[in-house]
């Protein structure tokens, strides 16, 4: 089985291609969501060097709305021109091979997530959550915590990066975890709409 994956959701870009259980390659680079060329550089080499993925997985966040909405589209370009299956995985359940941690991100005004990841998913609803809030909240336990976002008043976060690897890996392990497309990003809250006068 031939998964290629990969996650522009955080300022950190990834991709990898897992044949057969072996990651044949493994690409990582700065995601700057106004530029975009590192990605299909990395896509270009996948698809000149090695024949067609069975499946495609991309992050889906949550992060950047940009990063993820453009690796979705691309997941969908590839899928229309090779016919390989196109799923989906949160990107934070890819930030370590740890069994159980939890996640925090900023999600923009004054407010925080919180996400608890246990056997490659989401074990539960990510909540929003105050600074006050999260700094009791992560207080209470004593598993690893992990952000991709630059948050220093947090000083027991660890900072980590989706990793395509880890999203090739886990579909591989946890194939029940997998969000068949169509693919949407997750959104951390409804969007906000502001109606014409």
């Amino acid at each position: 089985m031939k998964i290629l994956a990969f996650d522009l959701s955080t300022r950190q870009g990834s991709l990898a291609l897992l044949d057969q259980g072996r990651v044949v390659i493994s690409r990582e680079w700065p995601n700057d969501r106004r530029h975009s060329a590192p990605f299909f550089s990395a896509l270009d080499e996948i698809f000149t060097q090695h024949s067609a993925p069975e499946i495609i997985v991309t992050g889906i966040g949550p992060g950047s709305y940009t990063g993820t909405r453009i690796a979705i589209s691309a997941g969908i370009g590839l899928q229309a021109t090779t016919g390989a299956a196109l799923c989906g995985l949160p990107s934070i359940g890819a930030l370590s091979l740890e069994s159980d941690y939890l996640v925090i991100g900023d999600a923009k005004r004054s407010s925080f997530f919180l996400g608890h990841i246990r056997g490659g998913g989401v074990a539960n609803d990510l909540e929003l959550l105050s600074e006050l809030e999260i700094a009791a909240r992560i207080s209470e336990f004593r598993i690893p915590i992990y952000t991709s976002d630059n948050l220093p008043q947090f000083n027991s976060v660890k900072v980590r990066f989706p990793s395509a690897e880890l999203l090739c890996q886990q579909a591989s392990r946890f194939p029940q975890n997998l969000i068949p497309a169509p693919l949407s990003p997750i959104y951390l809250r409804e969007p906000h709409i502001t109606s014409s006068r």
